[in-house]
């Protein structure tokens, strides 16, 4: 028998040894548990039914009564965590609906908390809220003038009276969206002064002016009425900035740190994780999801599969939380 390599071969390396059944689970690197997971609910202050969102199959919008209901689906998967996110009975310029006692998301949360053990994250921002759709006030004239966007500091303030509201309702967490310079340091001195220094913010540390985000519009009825967000939102170009966004969050007391979208962006979920020792969100958007389900549906994919793949790679990233609207169906498979 002939023991001499062929040329060019290494047996020394041979990294199909450990690709075997039985011992390739033992060297996995990566693993995904419904603990990772946090799903996404639409509560809807002006149905009594739920509402099916047609580009995201299988989500729907439920009406404040079912929001415990719903909620208990998502617990019965595994998954312990939700994001709550709230359409009003009506909107305003200035968002009222979005910081009112009797809001929808303090209803729901109010109900939520007193009958589940889901831990109730909220989303903190106004373009549900506003009549234009925008993430905050806008400045005088932004209508017609396109270099005109969101007055910052004044809406800041409303972020900030919006977290004390959810917090108040009994949040156990919440979660600033709106992309507006100083709302992690306003938020944590409302909270902090309103008596809850112990509720973390998981802050929209890097998020960026994407087109993935259009099912979710959809779902949140949150689309701008005129212009778009890139004053605001970071440029799909740019990963230095996203280092300097996230390190001005922790500066100001943002407790995990969540990029958005999740897969168009792993380089900069890489960095993050690199850079902080925070615990590193990110989030799995509508426009993701919507995507995979697209191609499943022309027989193209295997849904479950390129679901669970998707959820691995960005856990591989450096994810240490996942906001997902495949949360339930993934976790079901674990």
């Amino acid at each position: 028998m002939n023991n001499t390599p062929r040329p060019g071969r290494d047996d020394a390396r041979r990294p199909r040894r450990l690709r075997a059944d039985g011992v390739r689970s033992l060297v996995s690197e990566t693993g995904l548990s419904a603990s990772d997971l946090i799903a996404p609910v639409f509560v809807d202050a002006t149905t009594d039914e739920r509402v099916p969102i047609d580009s995201m199959p299988g989500h729907e919008r439920v009406p404040v009564d079912d929001a415990v209901a719903r909620v208990e689906e998502v617990l019965a998967t595994g998954v312990e965590a939700v994001m709550v996110f709230g359409i009003p009975e009506f909107k305003d310029d200035r968002g009222t609906r979005a910081y009112a006692e009797t809001g929808v998301v303090q209803r729901a949360v109010r109900q939520i908390t007193a009958e589940t053990d889901a831990y109730v994250i909220t989303d903190v921002c106004l373009c549900e809220y506003t009549e234009h759709g925008h993430c905050g006030i806008v400045e005088p004239g932004a209508e017609e003038d396109p270099h005109l966007t969101v007055e910052n500091d004044e809406s800041v303030d409303l972020l900030a009276a919006t977290a004390v509201s959810h917090a108040e309702a009994g949040a156990d967490m919440v979660a600033p969206s709106a992309s507006l310079d100083g709302m992690v340091g306003a938020i944590r001195d409302g909270l902090d002064e309103g008596g809850f220094r112990n509720l973390p913010i998981m802050s929209y540390a890097a998020k960026y002016e994407s087109a993935f985000y259009g099912p979710f519009r959809d779902a949140a009825d949150g689309a701008p009425a005129f212009g778009d967000r890139r004053h605001y939102q970071m440029d799909p170009a740019n990963a230095r900035e996203a280092r300097r966004e996230v390190e001005l969050d922790v500066g100001e007391g943002a407790d995990v740190l969540m990029v958005k979208p999740a897969l168009p962006y792993l380089d900069v979920v890489a960095d993050v994780r690199r850079e902080h020792d925070h615990p590193v969100a990110a989030y799995n958007v509508s426009g993701e999801y919507a995507m995979l389900h697209a191609a499943a549906e022309k027989g193209w994919l295997d849904l479950d599969a390129v679901a669970h793949e998707s959820l691995l790679s960005i856990k591989r990233a450096g994810a240490d939380l996942i906001l997902t609207y495949f949360a339930e169906d993934v976790a079901e498979s674990l």
